[in-house]
């Protein structure tokens, strides 16, 4: 689950729940010991997530005194539906009601997350190879994602005749913009369009920063190419002489290429200048790793946070670096939060674990077979533990590791419900593998990727027929 859970702090919670989950809610809400006072409201259904809202705005009774409804959070519809008819504020849970005690847990948290100080500079890389269309496509994308700063990648040696009406076009539709350049002619062209940001500056190309002295525009100085630190302090001393605003980037270096090295730079420059804002290009890292980025952005932005890094500069050019201004978007987020609050980045916002789930909610085959005793209908369950995939309907209890050997346990014959079955045990199977939490019908969580679960619940018209029923059905063929 992620952060943005119930932030208020309730007196009374009404929860809504079906037949076959009310002995397990009232003992997982008993167990948490709320400070609150609570009620459980059990609908006319045998399965929660069935209810719809709609359904559940017909039926159900508020007593006085509630100031939340919590109803369960695989119901489809809007909450809001009730909370118009019943005049309480209603809010789906987690999907799994073991998670209560979290969902709760976290709203203190949530009501001061999200704060960050760090700014995101997304590159258009290459920018002069591209169409006009295609670099504000681009711009739009990143802009959505969280970037601050839409910075134009220029290419060496590549003339770009278009380049100030590409910042203009940019400007214009109110985004922020930088120039990716050492060619004092494009950066004249940039910043006289608009661009506030100049990437980048040392000896070779100083002298064009004297002309944005008096303007909004800053500049981010770097070391003279293959020189140290000490390239550096005649370029801040110009800098400050003139009243160029500016940022330091000591440069972050590849792995396996001076990457640890560049770390120890990034701290030895915090000490030189305690007061200066610094800058670092992450895509050095993420675009040059070839592993998932969520975890690589997650520890570069606590590097940024802890040494006071406020601007970094990414991009998504390679395939595995897709998403990466939302990754870091997220991970500034949860590091501010961290470093300021001196508290572990976690258990307040999970949308970085992406491939693992934070947790692995499994059921014992002990508590299964309870359940399955309280199932009076054919239509399966589906339920997984750490290596086992468990499904049951009132009639078969069917547990094992191979999806095939469990399928064909199943004696299922229909082929709609064969086809869901099969999708449903694949799930399960990808679940385990993968050591997620599977619930049936609902979307896999993917973290920040998990996509949206807005389908009705289908073994709903995929009706599983009993054996009896199908027996009596081959009976009656037979005697024609």
């Amino acid at each position: 689950m992620t952060v943005g859970a119930a932030v208020r702090a309730p007196r009374r919670v009404l929860f809504v729940t079906g037949k076959l989950a009310e002995p397990a809610l009232r003992r997982t809400i008993a167990e948490m010991g709320p400070a609150f006072a609570w009620e459980v409201a059990v609908m006319k259904i045998t399965v929660a997530a069935l209810m719809t809202t709609p359904w559940i705005a017909r039926f159900l009774e508020v007593p006085a005194g509630i100031d939340l409804v919590l109803i369960p959070g695989l119901c489809e519809g809007d909450p809001t539906v009730i909370a118009q008819r019943v005049g309480v504020p209603v809010e789906k849970g987690p999907k799994d009601l073991r998670q209560i005690p979290e969902y709760f847990g976290r709203a203190a948290l949530a009501r001061d997350y999200g704060g960050y100080d760090i700014e995101i500079v997304a590159e258009v890389n290459n920018a002069p190879r591209l169409a006009r269309e295609a670099i504000r496509r681009e711009a739009e994308h990143y802009r959505t994602s969280g970037a601050d700063v839409i910075d134009i990648g220029c290419t060496p040696g590549r003339a770009f005749p278009d380049l100030g009406d590409v910042v203009r076009e940019l400007v214009s539709e109110g985004m922020r913009v930088s120039i990716d350049s050492f060619d004092p002619g494009e950066i004249r062209a940039a910043v006289a369009a608009g661009a506030e940001l100049v990437l980048s500056i040392n000896t070779s190309n100083r002298e064009v920063a004297r002309e944005l002295a008096g303007s909004a525009a800053r500049v981010v100085v770097i070391p003279d190419f293959g020189q140290g630190l000490e390239t550096l302090e005649p370029s801040v001393a110009a800098l400050e002489q003139w009243g160029v605003s500016y940022l330091i980037d000591p440069v972050i270096e590849p792995i396996g290429f001076g990457f640890m090295r560049s770390l120890e730079r990034y701290a030895e420059t915090r000490r030189r200048y305690p007061g200066a804002p610094l800058f670092m290009g992450v895509g050095n890292i993420t675009e040059l790793t070839a592993a998932d980025t969520t975890g690589v952005n997650a520890l570069l932005l606590a590097v940024c946070q802890e040494l006071g890094v406020r601007s970094v500069l990414t991009t998504e050019v390679i395939p595995w670096a897709r998403g990466a201004v939302r990754e870091i978007d997220i991970a500034r987020r949860l590091m501010y939060h961290a470093v300021t609050h001196n508290t572990l980045p976690k258990g307040v916002d999970d949308r970085l674990v992406t491939v693992k789930d934070p947790a692995i909610l499994a059921y014992a085959e002990a508590e299964l077979r309870e359940l399955q005793r309280a199932v009076t209908d054919p239509n399966f369950r589906i339920f997984t533990d750490r290596d086992t995939i468990t499904v049951f309907n009132n009639e078969r209890f069917v547990r094992g590791t191979d999806i095939h050997e469990i399928f064909a346990r199943l004696d299922v014959d229909e082929a709609s419900h064969a086809f869901y079955l099969g999708r449903e045990l694949m799930k399960a199977k990808l679940a385990i593998t993968l050591g997620k939490t599977y619930r049936q019908e609902g979307a896999l969580e993917w973290g920040y990727l998990t996509p949206s679960d807005d389908r009705g619940p289908e073994h709903v018209k995929l009706t599983q027929r009993s054996t009896r029923t199908r027996s009596r059905a081959g009976r009656a063929k037979g005697s024609r």
